[in-house]
């Protein structure tokens, strides 16, 4: 690699861009109760909105994947950035329910242009130590997310209103925009960049099966998050805290990922990830007041390893697949989460009416509703601890493969 080309920065840079990614799901999710008053908006309704914004990250992997061996990452970047601005403007000047649909979708297109660029850069510069890398690069969503959650807590405990916590995200997002703008890019040495081989390898099972699987660790993971307000609002612990307290201990867990990869591989990472999801999910789901930071902690230790195990996992094994393989991974969880989003809301609207129809109060309506949307969501990563497991039967064939 070219001596001028600084990897530190470029992983930096990649870092507070992902920061920005983060604390756009962090702020959104404590500022929708907010949009459902102001806009006179259900929870179906802000479901659609938080769908739009997980729509946009596919669509730009999917396009940044195809068209990364043509435009490499600082063109994606550059991209990111704009669609970024534009994205947290139109939110902050919203007027309704259609504007805060199409704003969503800019800064869901903005986050996937994020991924889209830096997970094949990162695997590319550290081809040595690429799960590893990856890991150290996604703490900053969940370090993200503890910098968003804290942030919009602080902001609405002032009477700071929901437009300037969208408005705060402008100041990282100029931050990263400079720091790349400055910076030479190297070009794709140690990943596959031939377009061809790429889509060809698309069809390999395993990819498949992983795509598949791809769709259950991201709702698993994103579905408790991004609705935590709604759902543990009414439990008798803060829900802005809770995802501070996931946040951070996922952030922890991924920096120090190395060890844990080493000793279980990818693999049994996932499988281990899948079994204290599904455990924590279920308690979450029953627990109220004290008792929910301790389910809470144990699914920040359930999904930690998810997404950046995922994307390894496809650089590792299916090396042919490139930066498309890895961009469609990541597409293939958020438009996952995109298409539960309203589903998930709806299950809110239904157990509440359904709890307030019993004669209990609103308070404890929202909470019934809240934990049988919980229990719902507990059958996604149950269903990845079968799926992983079959993956965990055949590890010594796919790791003979792979050597």
């Amino acid at each position: 690699m070219d001596n001028s080309i600084s990897k530190s920065k470029l992983f930096t840079a990649s870092c507070i861009s992902l920061i920005v990614t983060a604390m756009t799901f962090a702020i959104r999710a404590g500022i929708l109760t907010d949009l459902g008053v102001q806009f006179e908006l259900n929870d179906t309704q802000l479901g659609y909105i938080n769908s739009l914004a997980f729509l946009g990250f596919p669509v730009a992997t999917v396009i940044g994947g195809l068209l990364y061996n043509v435009l490499g990452a600082r063109k994606l970047m550059i991209i990111a950035f704009f669609s970024h601005l534009l994205g947290l403007v139109m939110t902050i000047y919203a007027g309704g329910f259609a504007t805060l649909l199409i704003s969503s979708f800019f800064i869901g297109f903005a986050n996937g242009s994020v991924e889209a660029a830096c997970n094949p850069l990162i695997a590319d510069m550290y081809t040595d130590n690429r799960t590893t890398m990856l890991n150290k690069f996604h703490v900053w969503f969940p370090g993200g997310i503890v910098i968003g959650a804290l942030t919009s807590n602080f902001m609405t405990s002032f009477g700071l209103g929901w437009q300037l916590q969208i408005a705060v995200m402008i100041i990282p997002t100029l931050i990263y925009g400079y720091l790349f703008f400055k910076e030479e890019f190297p070009e794709s040495e140690n990943i596959e960049t031939n377009t061809s081989t790429n889509i060809q390898s698309l069809l390999n099972p395993l990819f498949l099966f992983i795509m598949a699987c791809m769709t259950l660790t991201a709702i698993s993971e994103f579905g408790p998050q991004q609705w935590i307000e709604r759902i543990l609002g009414n439990s008798g612990a803060n829900p802005m805290l809770v995802l501070a307290l996931v946040t951070g201990i996922m952030a922890l867990g991924r920096y120090f990922a190395g060890p844990i990869v080493h000793k279980l591989n990818p693999i049994g990472v996932l499988l281990m990830s899948a079994v204290l999801t599904t455990v924590a999910v279920y308690s979450m789901s029953t627990a109220e007041g004290g008792m929910i930071y301790f389910a809470a902690i144990l699914f920040a230790f359930g999904v930690c390893y998810f997404w950046p195990t995922m994307i390894g996992f496809v650089s590792e094994y299916i090396p042919k697949t490139g930066a498309l393989g890895m961009s469609l991974v990541g597409g293939i969880g958020m438009l996952s989460a995109s298409i539960w989003q309203p589903v998930i809301g709806s299950w809110l609207d239904s157990e509440k009416t359904k709890a307030l129809a019993s004669g209990v109060s609103e308070s404890a309506a929202e909470l019934v509703a809240g934990q049988a949307a919980l229990a719902n969501m507990a059958y996604f990563p149950l269903t990845l601890v079968v799926l992983f497991g079959i993956l965990f039967a055949f590890r010594n064939k796919l790791e003979e493969k792979r050597i």
